[in-house]
């Protein structure tokens, strides 16, 4: 019938098809992921509490200055750059060389490489719940081995301000190390071998291929690597949960914990606060991801 042509069946096209069936998820998304956002950045302009029926007043940046004045805050913020520090640079460090080893054909490569890898799968609770039974001061297995092997005294990691902090490390280091593993095996696989053989025939030295070969083809991949870890290192909490509670004292309570748990949002019920601070920690992952950014940038043009 000449007049089916008309009809809006026809005149529908598959790119039009495609935005029909795209618009409710992405409406949906843009719901679930942007509306928390807007709402929370309202909130840190404002003095509110969950647990009221209070609606939020706005305060302008009282919040904020509140928190720059506070001399727990900058101590929390100390102790998560040092955290963040120490694990991101050890798991690097340990991450890139196990791959390294990797890379190269031996009996027993897979099974060893999934090996390194697993302990990325398992929950970070369960870790920090296994971790805190392997670092008891008086029964733990790694007091045991230290005294055992080295003769080193029983050392409190969970319970001291001295060695708190390094349970946290080594706990993270233990998690994501694989993360560094994996993404360095997939840079390291993508070095074309005959740039080696080349380098082999005119007698280059281990060091040289490392420096001039594998080091600029896999920068960029190991660039992202450490962009991930640092952006996720700094939303550390829930090991921190399990493993120390935050404390002894205020120790362990790293900038993601003070946040979330007791101090703002769930024990004084300081809601416009307690986003202020997630803002501010927000302003300081960008910062640091558009130095990596940068960097990354430079890397692909040279």
């Amino acid at each position: 019938m000449p007049g089916i042509q008309n009809t809006w069946a026809n005149r529908v096209t598959d790119r039009g098809m495609l935005y029909f069936f795209l618009l409710p998820t992405f409406a949906f998304l843009l719901f679930l992921i942007v509306f928390p956002l807007v709402w929370s950045l309202y909130l840190s302009f404002c003095n509110y509490s969950a647990n009221t029926a209070n609606p939020p007043v706005f305060i302008g940046v009282k919040n904020y200055s509140f928190l720059f004045q506070q001399k727990d805050v900058w101590e929390r913020f100390v102790a998560t750059g040092e955290f963040v520090l120490l694990a991101v640079i050890f798991e690097f460090i340990l991450g890139f060389g196990i791959a390294m080893l990797l890379n190269r054909e031996f009996y027993g490569k897979r099974v060893l490489t999934t090996l390194f890898i697993l302990p990325m799968m398992f929950s970070p609770v369960v870790v920090g719940k296994f971790f805190r039974f392997m670092l008891d001061t008086n029964w733990g297995i790694v007091n045991y081995i230290l005294g055992a092997l080295f003769g080193i005294p029983k050392i409190a990691w969970t319970t001291s301000y001295e060695y708190a902090i390094y349970s946290l490390v080594i706990t993270d280091v233990w998690i994501w190390t694989p993360f560094i593993v994996l993404l360095s095996l997939a840079g390291l696989s993508s070095v074309p071998r005959y740039l080696y053989e080349a380098a082999d025939v005119d007698r280059a030295s281990g060091w040289f291929k490392f420096r001039y070969i594998t080091l600029p083809y896999v920068a960029p991949v190991l660039t992202l690597a450490l962009l991930f870890r640092t952006m996720d290192a700094f939303r550390f909490f829930d090991v921190i949960y399990v493993l120390t509670e935050g404390g002894p004292g205020y120790s362990t309570q790293l900038i993601p914990y003070y946040i979330y748990i007791y101090k703002l949002a769930f024990s004084y019920w300081h809601t416009g606060r307690s986003c202020a601070l997630a803002y501010i920690l927000l302003i300081i992952v960008i910062a640091l991801s558009n130095i990596y950014i940068n960097y990354l940038n430079r890397v692909r043009r040279a």
